[in-house]
């Protein structure tokens, strides 16, 4: 009788633990329950970035338990550093703010760049990319710039947006490191007032555009050979232009391939999602099998694939790991890397320019 009734006793606790346990699990799916979550997105309204963004605000809400609303917000400046100060300092701790950013704003922690920093990328819990592209330098086919060589003897206006952007940052390296004389025209409220730029020859080219975006929103430059890729931005190239040299193919010794592949590694990343720092941990994996899920949701590929956006899923722990390497960069490749940014080639664009004037939605 002793040995049944300490079996009972036993059995009860295991069902209690059960319980315990199918009641937090369901706390946790409840939760999403009548809310809405906040998207935010460190461009201005257009280009890729934001229309991926967009896209994935439409299907998600349907594999996160509860559907909650996903409602998209613009917060451009500072190179993404803004946007990427709001979620780690402002948003809620609690899953109902999300953001999707360039992850240049990594390179800027990385790179000490400026006092505006005020977070730490390798404690945000980042959730997914749904698409990974390699990143282009590409001007105008009429301006005679060829190649790489070409632009060491020939001047060429780049479009810039944010200090820290892309588009200001890989003309400022390549100028440095590589000798080129890319002149950049910064200002810009996004990149797609950059893009006008080029089409009102303001300037004659730009940095920063991954092939997803631009095969997405120019596929006629590429189609009618308008411009010319002089490098692309990545590990590995890409299959579909394996003739562009990548930035990194043009370093001469061991210390420039070193300084190039610190600002090429954070490519794979591609679009990613992250959220607040202290969000619970069982709702940070709710939201990585949410972006898992919709990944394979033949209406969100099938969307996907008529607004001319590719989905490669990069899962949420294997992009942890990437940000937490490269915010361990060795010091040495850190100084050296600091100093291929001089932004002494950076000029402001007229202010009495068209483009000038922010696109809506992006003030």
């Amino acid at each position: 009788m002793a040995i049944l009734a300490s079996l009972v006793r036993g059995a009860g606790v295991v069902l209690l633990g059960t319980v315990a346990l199918t009641g937090a699990a369901s706390a946790q799916a409840d939760f999403y329950k009548d809310k809405t979550i906040e998207l935010i997105i460190s461009t201005g309204v257009g280009g890729g970035l934001d229309n991926n963004a967009r896209m994935v605000a439409r299907h998600l809400p349907k594999f996160i338990p509860g559907r909650p609303t996903i409602v998209a917000k613009n917060m451009p400046g500072a190179g993404h550093v803004r946007a990427a100060n709001y979620i780690y300092n402002q948003a809620p701790k609690d899953g109902t703010t999300i953001g999707t950013l360039i992850p240049a704003f990594v390179m800027a922690q990385v790179l000490d760049r400026t006092d505006a920093i005020q977070f730490d990328a390798a404690k945000m819990p980042w959730l997914a990319s749904t698409s990974a592209s390699n990143s282009t330098v590409y001007v105008w086919k009429k301006t005679g710039v060829n190649t790489i060589d070409d632009a060491k003897k020939k001047e060429v206006l780049m479009g810039g947006t944010g200090a820290g952007s892309y588009t200001t940052l890989y003309p400022l390296i390549m100028n440095h490191i590589l000798g080129t004389k890319f002149k950049i025209v910064s200002g810009y409220t996004s990149t797609a007032e950059v893009r006008l730029a080029m089409e009102r020859d303001e300037v004659q080219g730009r940095a920063g555009n991954n092939f997803n975006s631009l095969k997405a929103e120019n596929a006629d430059w590429l189609r009618d050979n308008k411009i010319t890729i002089l490098a692309q931005v990545g590990l590995e190239r890409d299959s579909e232009f394996n003739s562009v040299p990548l930035m990194i193919d043009f370093a001469r010794n061991e210390e420039e391939r070193k300084i190039l592949t610190l600002f090429s590694a954070d490519v794979v990343i591609g679009r990613p999602f992250l959220t607040a720092p202290g969000v619970p941990a069982e709702r940070v994996e709710i939201l990585r099998k949410a972006f898992a899920a919709m990944t394979k949701d033949p209406d969100y590929l099938k969307d996907s694939a008529q607004a001319g956006l590719d989905v490669t899923l990069v899962e949420g722990a294997k992009i942890q790991k990437i940000v937490e390497e490269l915010i361990q960069t060795p010091p040495d490749i850190v100084v050296k890397a600091k100093a291929a940014m001089d932004p002494k080639s950076l000029v402001e664009k007229p202010k009495t320019s068209e483009g000038s004037k922010p696109s809506e939605g992006s003030k």
